[in-house]
Formats: C-alpha cells, sequence, structure tokens
C-alpha cells in the first residue's frame, strides 16, 4: 500500500466505527413475558396516547422523558437508531395494524409490509394522514425522515428502493411502533 493510502484507509475505518457508535444499543427488559396486542410499555401511563384521537399534540420533550421508557424516547425524541436486525416487528408477519408507540396515531397496515432485509421493519406505504416528512442531514447523509403527523415522533426514514407498486421503503424503528393483531388474536 503507498504511503498516502494507509492514512486514507485509517481514516475511513475511523468515520466507520463512529458511523457505528451513533446507533443506540438496545436496553433489556425484565419482563420474558410477551404482550398479546405488542405493545410498548410506554402506552400504559401515557395519558396522550389514544388510537382514535388525531389531534395536533405539542407536548414538551421533558413532559415527554417523564412518561416513555427510556428507549421509545431516545429513538422517538431524540431521533436515536435501534440496532440493525434487533427490532421485534423486524421479522414479524401477523396481520393487523401499525401505530405510533408515543401517541397512537395509525402509521400503517400489515398488508404493507415486506422483508427488505435491511435490518428494519420495512412497509411501501404509510397511512397518508399519519406520518409527515423532513429533510434529514445528519451523520453527512441526505435522507429523509419519517415522522408520526400527530406528534412529530422520529419513526425512521424513507427510502426509493422499495417495491411495487410505490417503489418506496419505509425503514422504521420497531421501538417507535406498536402493533395490533387483526381480530384480537395474539401475534406471532
Amino acid at each position: 500500500m503507498s504511503t498516502f493510502m494507509k492514512p486514507l484507509v485509517f481514516l475511513l475505518f475511523c468515520i466507520s466505527m463512529q458511523m457505528c457508535s451513533q446507533v443506540k444499543q438496545p436496553q433489556k427488559s425484565n419482563s420474558t413475558e410477551k404482550s398479546k396486542s405488542m405493545e410498548n410499555s410506554s402506552t400504559k401511563n401515557n395519558p396522550y396516547y389514544s388510537r382514535t384521537d388525531h389531534t395536533k399534540l405539542n407536548v414538551a420533550n421533558s413532559e415527554w422523558k417523564k412518561i416513555l421508557s427510556p428507549e421509545v424516547y431516545a429513538v422517538s425524541r431524540e431521533a436515536e437508531t435501534e440496532r440493525p436486525g434487533t427490532g421485534k416487528y423486524n421479522n414479524f408477519d401477523a396481520l393487523g395494524e401499525y401505530y405510533c408507540a408515543v401517541c397512537g396515531n395509525h402509521l400503517f397496515r400489515s398488508d404493507s409490509k415486506f422483508s427488505s432485509t435491511c435490518g428494519w421493519p420495512s412497509f411501501f406505504e404509510a397511512e397518508k394522514d399519519g406520518v409527515i416528512y423532513k429533510r434529514d442531514s445528519t451523520y453527512g447523509m441526505e435522507r429523509t425522515e419519517v415522522l408520526c403527523k400527530r406528534c412529530d415522533s422520529h419513526l425512521g426514514h424513507v427510502f426509493n428502493d422499495g417495491p411495487p407498486p410505490t417503489g418506496t421503503r419505509f425503514c422504521m424503528n420497531s421501538v417507535s411502533l406498536d402493533f395490533v393483531a387483526d381480530n384480537k388474536t395474539a401475534a406471532k
């Protein structure tokens, strides 16, 4: 290797390690029993959580921090990211509805979910009144951030490399989602 290439390779290695350190490590749960609806536990004591109220919320992060679990807060309010392949909905294919884990807003239907092998749950279509989009230039990348339309919580990002009919891939964090199975049956 040339004298110029060694420092360049080292610099690229350091940058890639820095990018990996930006990913939030999930904290282990003390509970071993799975919820039949697979809801995040932060919904139980959350006065803003509703699957029927679509009123725009304007809640300070200091208030959300008191209500949400540390994992949900880090991803939804600080735009952290789960480690790839660790989310409970990544390899999950039950039929039902996906809601915002922070406020209960409807986001996705399971029949728009597909296996993208990217490490996060992926959908080709979102509820049109469920999400909004924001330019994201963090970490030296140009991406489109997906936020809950009701509470402005970070859900993930959307890319234009998805399957037909939309060609989009909504790459979401599992911790940002609540799932409710069709017919009140237990999720797999």
